[in-house]
């Protein structure tokens, strides 16, 4: 079955936006991405409502937010919802209560809105976080990810301040009943994903390129054992960016920007012990994000700053990558976006 995806990036180098594109994994070849949507600054994170719903992330001239799109051979758009400030970072969708979740990194808020009959938005609630860290990135709060949790809570990663933070999410779209996971200063939390069938989330640190198994229970999270995405002997920049998970659960994926690599792990059946079995390069520069296709035979990689997207056949008994295409077009490139 041939899979379509997106791909979402800035708009300052001669970026267009979003770019679609197709793959074939009986015969592993992708399409030439295309300009798709390229009416909006710096779409750099996507997500898609029942494949046919688009929310992107929307920057505008001091003011941001998120914008839908009903998909299509000519996408259309449906509503446009900005605010003073910044874009957020992330956008997420919950299609169980048909809501929507954007992560405003600059202003450190959470921002929900529902999604109405024909797929527009309508905001329902913010929540603003507080705080800062030791590390020169931490001078506030910095909402990165959001994401829900197994039982229906919303689990919101905040890099400046070292915290994970769950909330109680009513119908309506309404968040209350904060409790919150405190990690170690200058952590740096960027993303999370959660274990399909176990109560346990991995959680990336972006400043400190480690990652952690956070154990979950009742809304809460506690820390468990924390393992390094880069060799011992890398003393230049690194930024962990984004982390994926196998749908057998069997292997956890990382990227690095700085080392501008994926970091294999294989999972152990408790779910609680990682142990890494492959880096392999991006053969581009600064891998922004990654994703697995849905077949998960494959996985597709994005590098910002060298405008390339790179494809890898993926094992499913090992996990390990091995690299097919390297010099897939894709500027700007920062999220890549299967549907």
């Amino acid at each position: 079955m041939i899979e379509k995806f997106l791909i979402g990036g800035y708009t300052k180098r001669g970026g267009a936006g979003i770019y679609a594109a197709s793959f074939d994994p009986d015969t592993a070849t992708v399409t030439t991405p295309q300009p798709y949507i390229t009416s909006l600054g710096s779409p750099t994170y996507l997500a898609v409502a029942g494949g046919k719903t688009l929310y992107a992330v929307t920057a505008g001239d001091g003011v941001g937010g998120v914008t839908s799109f009903a998909l299509g051979e000519q996408p259309k758009q449906l509503n446009q919802l900005l605010q003073p400030g910044t874009s957020p970072a992330h956008v997420s969708v919950d299609e169980a209560r048909q809501l929507v979740f954007a992560g405003n990194y600059h202003e450190g808020r959470v921002d929900v809105y529902a999604i109405n009959a024909d797929g527009s938005l309508t905001h329902t609630d913010t929540v603003q976080h507080h705080g800062s860290g030791p590390r020169p990135e931490q001078d506030s709060a910095h909402v990165h990810f959001t994401t829900v949790a197994p039982d229906g809570r919303l689990a919101v990663v905040d890099l400046g301040n070292d915290t994970v933070t769950t909330y109680a999410v009513s119908a309506g779209g309404q968040l209350s009943d904060e409790r919150t996971l405190t990690l170690p200063a200058g952590y740096g939390p960027r993303h999370l994903v959660f274990h399909h069938r176990l109560p346990i989330a991995y959680l990336l640190g972006e400043l400190s390129s480690q990652v952690s198994v956070l154990n979950y229970a009742d809304g809460t999270f506690t820390l468990g054992q924390t393992w390094s995405t880069i060799p011992a002997d890398w003393h230049a920049f690194n930024g962990a960016a984004a982390i994926r998970l196998s749908a057998d659960d069997r292997f956890l994926y990382t990227s690095n920007r700085g080392h501008n690599s994926l970091t294999v792990y294989a999972v152990a059946a408790t779910g609680t012990n990682l142990t890494q079995v492959q880096q392999i390069s991006t053969a581009g520069d600064f891998p922004r994000d990654f994703d697995l296709d849905p077949s998960q035979g494959f996985v597709l990689a994005v590098n910002q700053k060298s405008d390339n997207a790179t494809l890898y056949k993926r094992a499913s008994d090992t996990g390990l990558l091995t690299p097919l295409v390297q010099d897939i077009p894709a500027p700007e490139a920062t999220n890549v976006c299967f549907y």
